[in-house]
């Protein structure tokens, strides 16, 4: 009996554990160069919030705006996921680099209701709404909050702040600045 009694526990807190896997937090790794020098090219996690009110909302304190670093799955292979910072909203008119090479017919475009634009911090090496154009809503996965940068030591003081920092733990902000 106590097998069994055991055997239940265990399969019911694998049952929450997903639960909260799928709808409210995640703890991923990222890799590639597109998000530098946010996230690191290789053994970077980063934690991710799910929550369904903060990922199909806009504006307001919970909602995404320009800035927020956020997980999609990538438009033409919903495989794979991506990392990248919104910096575009419904309603807003995106100049599109002209030098980037695209199928845009003009160097402008609204970003239509439901969708954002979205761009890696790395110009140079993303993939992004330059090559794949506006994003829909339903793809983000969740808002990227904080991050581990498990290339730097466990334990480590911030020569800036004077902070200790564990396991190369750091949170992610918003970096936009409204020129308003």
């Amino acid at each position: 009996m106590t097998i069994l009694k055991t055997t239940t526990t265990l399969l019911k807190c694998f049952c929450l554990l997903h639960q909260v896997h799928v709808h409210l937090y995640e703890f991923t790794q990222t890799r590639g160069e597109s998000m530098l020098p946010t996230l690191s090219a290789q053994n970077d996690f980063v934690h991710v919030l799910k929550h369904k009110k903060l990922i199909h909302t806009v504006g307001g304190p919970r909602g995404l705006r320009i800035g927020d670093c956020i997980v999609l799955m990538k438009p033409h292979d919903s495989s794979q996921r991506v990392c990248k910072r919104i910096t575009g909203l419904p309603g807003d008119i995106i100049e599109v680099d002209p030098s980037y090479d695209n199928d845009f017919d003009n160097s402008f475009i609204r970003v239509p209701k439901g969708h954002v634009w979205v761009t890696g911090d790395n110009l140079s090496y993303s993939l992004d709404s330059r090559s794949y154009s506006v994003v829909p809503m339903g793809l983000i996965i969740g808002k990227v909050v904080a991050a581990n940068d498990f290339n730097k030591k466990w334990y480590q003081r911030d020569s800036i702040t004077n902070k200790i920092n564990f396991l190369g733990y750091r949170k992610i902000d918003n970096n936009y600045t409204d020129c308003k």
